[in-house]
């Protein structure tokens, strides 16, 4: 399997790079798993040895189950859970690049993850995310939105997509931007990586449990036969352990976060943490700093609004908003900065991308304005507006697809 090594600010993060139009379906290696066990039911995420990665077939099996099992009076608690070591490293990079000459090659798996995290985040069944590895972009999505979401001392969270000329996805420019102070301007600006225990602190996950309890943890889930949320918060308790973030922890480099992060511009942003990192204590900045010098001018302007835009907007606006921005990224409507960055970090592997524009104030605002504007109407993402039709809207339903 080859990988995609992911730079980040705090380091290399890799992804698997199997492109979703190639895939090869083994009969008996389904990509998702789904168990019926009494009230209880199960979804493996089953590609191990690609870190569980999210391909086109995967968001339409758990669309499939997660509807069905919303409607099946017998299904009262709904688990999920990732193969191997990893819960999933969202989702496919190569396979944007591979499209890049195609009129909208991946409209469709697009619009219908962004369809599908609504759906997750307002979910009617008791939902618990077991999370033992790697979690990130839009594998997170999938962790982030539960009732209940366990993690441990091996998970790895980070949304580094800004770095590559994207923007943060799957519902984060929502979630983000409701974390405090302005912690979600950094995580999405930066890609800094948390652990299992900044995820609890930071209220991106609800518990910490170390990795040798979680198949026991699993099995009295099972055992316990109910969506009742007392009795399920009870039974994860006892296996949870309350965890002091380490010393080091960015979670407590807060107050220099906020006022370097509340700043009205990148650039503003960026010439703030400069001047942090010269103090005497803040070698940490180093490492991020450079990352964000090193990222795409235009995916640092479009996540920094969307960000700010997310705090006065609903998660339907901001899906609706994040649809717009994936697929006028993906026609290079003002960039092709999403492209370069890919090869450079994937294809290539040459690690030197040359961005066009190559400087932050190159990149105006009424280019960055372009991204954003509405689509026609029967155009945009369909979030179901009432609860009796909450499952409407599909992909197959949409004008695309007609």
């Amino acid at each position: 399997m080859k990988e995609v090594e992911f730079a980040v600010s705090s380091g290399i993060i890799s992804f698997p790079t199997i492109p979703m139009a190639k895939e090869v379906v083994v009969p008996d290696e389904p990509f998702v798993i789904g168990e019926e066990l009494d009230h209880v039911r199960l979804i493996t995420l089953n590609r191990p040895r690609h870190l569980n990665i999210i391909s086109s077939k995967v968001v339409s099996l758990l669309a499939e189950y997660l509807e069905k099992w919303e409607k099946d009076e017998q299904a009262a608690l709904i688990l999920i859970k990732g193969a191997g070591r990893a819960f999933s490293a969202g989702g496919d990079l190569k396979m944007f690049y591979d499209g890049r000459k195609s009129k909208d090659s991946c409209l469709e798996v697009v619009y219908r993850m962004y369809w599908l995290c609504y759906h997750i985040h307002t979910y009617k069944k008791t939902q618990v995310a077991l999370v033992q590895g790697i979690s990130m972009g839009g594998g997170a999505s999938l962790m982030v939105p539960m009732k209940f979401s366990v993690v441990t001392e091996k998970t790895v969270f980070a949304t580094p997509e800004a770095s590559i000329g994207f923007h943060v996805d799957c519902g984060f420019s929502y979630v983000l931007s409701h974390l405090p102070g302005h912690l979600g301007e950094f995580l999405a600006l930066t890609g800094a990586r948390l652990n299992g225990k900044e995820l609890v602190a930071a209220g991106l996950a609800t518990h910490f449990v170390p990795l040798e309890k979680l198949p026991e943890l699993e099995k009295r889930l099972i055992s316990l036969n109910s969506g009742d949320e007392k009795a399920v918060k009870s039974t994860i308790e006892e296996f949870s352990l309350n965890m002091q973030l380490d010393e080091d922890s960015v979670l407590n480099k807060k107050p220099i976060i906020d006022e370097c992060f509340s700043k009205g511009t990148v650039a503003d942003i960026i010439k703030s943490f400069e001047a942090e990192a010269s103090k005497e204590g803040n070698g940490w900045i180093g490492p991020l700093l450079k990352g964000l010098k090193r990222s795409s001018p235009t995916g640092l302007k479009i996540t920094l609004r969307s960000i700010r835009e997310g705090r006065k907007q609903t998660l339907p606006e901001c899906l609706k908003k994040e649809f717009r921005l994936t697929m006028n990224i993906l026609r290079t409507s003002i960039s092709a900065d999403v492209y370069e960055g890919i090869r450079a970090l994937t294809i290539d592997k040459d690690n030197a991308p040359k961005w066009d524009p190559p400087v932050l104030d190159q990149v105006g605002d009424e280019k960055v304005d372009l991204v954003f504007q509405p689509f026609q109407e029967d155009l945009e993402l369909k979030i179901p507006e009432q609860e009796q039709c909450r499952w409407d809207g599909k992909y197959e339903n949409s004008a695309y697809a007609n």
